[in-house]
């Protein structure tokens, strides 16, 4: 069986129904569900599961409600594939940004009821956190088809230009990249993508995440980690501040402390992984983003194989 790690996803991968099937199989993810709704005080099964020809509810993409959701899925679908990977060579773990608590768990760093408690207050601080209405905002926007280079002269000029602030806060991919900060920098930015023949697209965040400009949220969110249990990890993970594997929970505290501020350095993880020997990338959440990500990540590399195990079936066939 070939080294593997295990992916897991973060915003942006949320679906209408996500989790469901795992919930109503097993009752170990059914009491997740549970208990990330009496820890976020909000119907997480009412905004998530519905008909399937239904629309998804604007409350999907509230960082309150997606926080804990996202994570009871991804740990969901990591209990329900623990046995199998148990009998695998595992390489190590490794989550984008909010998917990061999902590894951690994972690794038996942090207990499932102590990454719950975590999100929730996650996703309330940084939602409260917001942004300044008006031209003073704060946001986020992916760039696409510009390579690194590129993209670093644009925000250094667009920080330039209009005396504000910005970064790239994820290194996705090689041509994936995605840039955080105040809207006269963001908007600056956005037309130096399009003058290079690039594309940049707007999120439906609440803040610039992943930048200094957390650092009120993320000091708060310090306490927080500060009152978990932290335990060695079982492999290792790779953390997004770094790209490097830790198992000691010091060092992994402290690293998840600066998360919240710090850019998520997703294709220094990718690259080490595969340095590190794993050759099978399987992403444990409801899309398939991750899987698509390493792909690319690993341009050139006929060695690899990427799969997502979204479901019950997909996690029986990893």
């Amino acid at each position: 069986m070939l080294p593997t790690a295990f992916l897991f996803p973060g915003q942006g991968s949320q679906e209408l129904n996500m989790g469901r099937d795992v919930a109503e199989a097993q009752s170990a993810a059914m009491d997740l569900w549970l208990l990330a709704e009496k820890c976020s005080g909000l119907k997480l099964r009412e905004i998530y599961w519905g008909a399937p020809d239904a629309a998804p509810a604007p409350e999907m993409s509230d960082t309150r409600a997606l926080q804990p959701a996202l994570t009871v899925v991804n740990v969901s679908l990591w209990l329900a594939a623990k046995g199998k990977a148990q009998a695998m060579s595992v390489v190590g773990a490794a989550g984008h940004s909010l998917g990061e608590f999902a590894a951690l768990c994972a690794a038996g760093v942090l207990s499932v009821e102590d990454v719950v408690k975590a999100v929730c207050e996650r996703g309330k601080l940084m939602a409260d956190a917001g942004s300044p209405s008006g031209p003073s905002g704060h946001g986020m926007a992916a760039v696409v088809k510009l390579p690194l280079e590129t993209v670093e002269a644009i925000v250094a000029k667009a920080a330039g230009q209009s005396g504000a602030f910005l970064r790239i806060a994820n290194h996705n991919s090689p041509a994936q990249f995605v840039i955080s900060g105040e809207k006269p920098a963001l908007d600056a930015a956005s037309a130096l993508v399009k003058e290079a023949k690039g594309r940049a697209v707007p999120l439906a965040v609440s803040g610039a995440f992943h930048s200094p400009l957390m650092s009120e949220p993320a000091n708060a969110f310090a306490k927080v980690l500060d009152s978990l249990a932290w335990r060695p990890a079982a492999f290792p993970v790779y953390m997004n501040v770094t790209g490097q594997a830790e198992t000691d929970p010091g060092v992994l505290k402290a690293l998840l402390t600066a998360q919240m501020t710090s850019s998520v350095l997703w294709t220094v993880t990718m690259r080490g992984l595969y340095a590190a020997g794993a050759r099978r990338f399987v992403e444990l959440g409801p899309k398939s983003v991750l899987a698509k990500l390493a792909l690319q990540n690993l341009e050139g590399k006929d060695d690899i194989i990427a799969q997502a195990a979204g479901n019950m079936d997909a996690v029986a066939d990893i």
